[in-house]
């Protein structure tokens, strides 16, 4: 017994210190997990984790938008097809959202990206990654054959606080496909399947993946890496993201007076997700920039609701995609959350009509 005790605390010593070892000095710490339950529940849950406050609002776009690359006079342009909810990062960039068909994009950080050098397709800032997607596609699979075609190329200022904007991208969408979006050595890499169902940052995914099958053999309730590194939530997330019931108890959906809801499942997810943030103010010798969470959302692509949890002003509220205006023609709408605002329950009503944010420009390189 001592002896078989003794071999798996070695693998278990090899494991953490191969966890910690392929993390950059600078990371940043995301979340995003996928999960799919009984009677078609499809929920996207995800954190944000960041160095200081990224002034996040909330904004409601419309069909009908046009939209440019905003990396010179050659980037693509774009009308929108779709409306989407989305978060905003430093208000030049959409971090994360849903559209009205279900279809959810996420961005993350990724220390490794390398969008490459100038090439032939249209440059494109990074900041309208994400929003792109949202805007031109229903589902991931129309997603992944848009994006293979390579319709532009990345191009990725620094942000405002002189971070570098290296990111992947995930979508997701209501049948509970999933797909993963990365620029390694200055090549896309996509991983399509519905089996990806958790991403964090560094390393490369397809590292990321070899990792998770290591814990996967030593079981969760065996024991599960608990540091603020990335291997370690994936690894987490992953088993906590299997853990939870796949099936809604009905006893756990409630109506509330203004027609929303609330259910298990997304309770769940977002548990799983606070489960694998990091405390605010934490630090960790050696990488000076490790992330706290600084906010939550969870999609539910099913009934097509947008749930917000902030960390640094602590409240939940949720945004029913049916409640807003998306039609061609009506106006963008801006829900006010940075410096502290507060919101309960439904806060479709509490949107108003605002300009749109510029988008974080980009110069191509020559």
């Amino acid at each position: 017994m001592k002896i078989g005790r003794m071999k798996t605390l070695r693998w278990l010593s090899i494991a953490l210190f191969s966890s910690a070892a392929v993390l950059p000095s600078a990371a940043q710490a995301c979340t995003r997990t996928l999960f799919v339950g009984s009677e078609n529940t499809v929920l996207t849950g995800r954190s944000m984790d960041w160095m200081e406050d990224m002034a996040t609002d909330l904004w409601s776009f419309p069909r009908g938008m046009a939209r440019d690359g905003n990396a010179g006079p050659d980037s693509p342009k774009w009308v929108s097809k779709y409306g989407s909810v989305v978060a905003s990062a430093y208000n030049i960039a959409s971090a994360d959202g849903m559209n009205e068909e279900g279809l959810v994009a996420n961005m993350l950080y990724l220390a490794e990206s390398d969008y490459g050098e100038p090439g032939d397709h249209p440059p494109m800032s990074i900041a309208l990654w994400a929003q792109y997607v949202l805007d031109n596609y229903a589902t991931v699979a129309e997603a992944v054959d848009g994006l293979q075609a390579q319709p532009f190329r990345i191009v990725a200022p620094a942000l405002p606080n002189g971070s570098a904007a290296a990111l992947h991208l995930s979508i997701s969408d209501p049948s509970g496909d999933s797909a993963i979006f990365e620029y390694i050595d200055g090549k896309l890499v996509i991983h399509h399947g519905k089996e990806f169902t958790v991403m964090t940052n560094s390393p490369s995914y397809d590292q990321q993946l070899a990792l998770d099958s290591y814990w996967q053999k030593i079981g969760g309730l065996t024991f599960l890496p608990g540091t603020n590194s990335a291997p370690d939530r994936f690894a987490r997330a992953s088993f906590l993201l299997g853990a939870i019931p796949v099936k809604t108890d009905p006893n756990f959906i409630k109506a509330v007076p203004d027609g929303s809801f609330a259910n298990q499942a997304v309770a769940e997810v977002m548990s799983v997700m606070r489960s694998v943030s990091v405390p605010l103010g934490i630090t960790t010798p050696g990488a000076p920039n490790i992330a706290s969470t600084l906010w939550r959302t969870v999609s539910d692509q099913k009934n097509k609701v947008y749930f917000f949890d902030s960390a640094t002003t602590p409240n939940a509220f949720w945004v029913p995609l049916e409640d807003m205006d998306f039609s061609e023609g009506s106006a963008p709408k801006k829900l006010p959350i940075a410096g502290g605002k507060y919101y309960s329950g439904n806060a479709s009503a509490s949107f108003v009509e605002a300009t749109p944010f510029k988008w974080l420009e980009a110069q191509p390189p020559h």
